[in-house]
């Protein structure tokens, strides 16, 4: 297998990761850019890193590759994080190995397993998080989380205080839950359940 075998091999990968898994699960064409840039930018300093006469110097040009790449621009999400070390990894893996063999291409299919699995709707409800001003002063935590509840609909996973105003009557709560199903995800499900009963 020759390299440029292995550099068609992670553009074909961080297109999958990005069109075939980042975008239709999570509709955020901006960050397509970022991702592919990411991608091909290590991908291209990785393989001259590696094929110059650098050699010992590779390691410390590495880490200055990784170290410029910020992630500043806007709060991201686990999973928008997990998408941007994927496609570095990719790169990484297809341009740092001069002798290139099938242990890189199972490499990058792990890589693009693992984003699969673990991002998948299927594993489970995905939390949200939001930081909410409530518009009384609460000192009790237990009657955040309620009235929490009742504004929301679903369950409350965590319940952060970050301020309460006693002058102005007010609570500033950073809050992490599980959404409420969708009314139509809810009376599809009480359909079946109807069903059910009648057989």
């Amino acid at each position: 297998m020759t390299s440029y075998s292995l550099y068609l091999a992670d553009l074909v990968a961080i297109s999958v990761l990005v069109f075939a898994l980042f975008l239709p699960r999570h509709h955020r064409p901006e960050l397509i850019v970022a991702l592919l840039t990411a991608n091909v930018g290590v991908l291209a300093v990785t393989a001259a890193l590696s094929t110059s006469t650098i050699g010992a110097g590779l390691g410390l040009g590495l880490f200055g590759i990784l170290s410029i790449i910020r992630l500043r621009s806007e709060e991201l999400g686990q999973h928008e994080i997990a998408y941007y070390f994927a496609a570095l990894a990719l790169g990484l893996l297809g341009g740092l190995d001069q002798t290139p063999s099938w242990v890189d291409l199972g490499l990058m299919g792990l890589v693009l397993a693992a984003i699969a699995i673990g991002d998948h709707p299927r594993i489970g409800r995905r939390p949200e998080v939001q930081q909410v001003l409530l518009d009384r002063a609460y000192a009790d935590r237990a009657a955040v989380v309620a009235h929490l509840e009742r504004m929301f609909g679903g369950e409350i996973l965590s319940a952060s205080v970050r301020k309460t105003d006693l002058v102005n009557d007010t609570t500033l709560v950073t809050v992490r839950y599980l959404p409420a199903p969708t009314a139509a995800a809810a009376a599809a499900a009480t359909t079946v359940t109807h069903d059910e009963a009648l057989r």
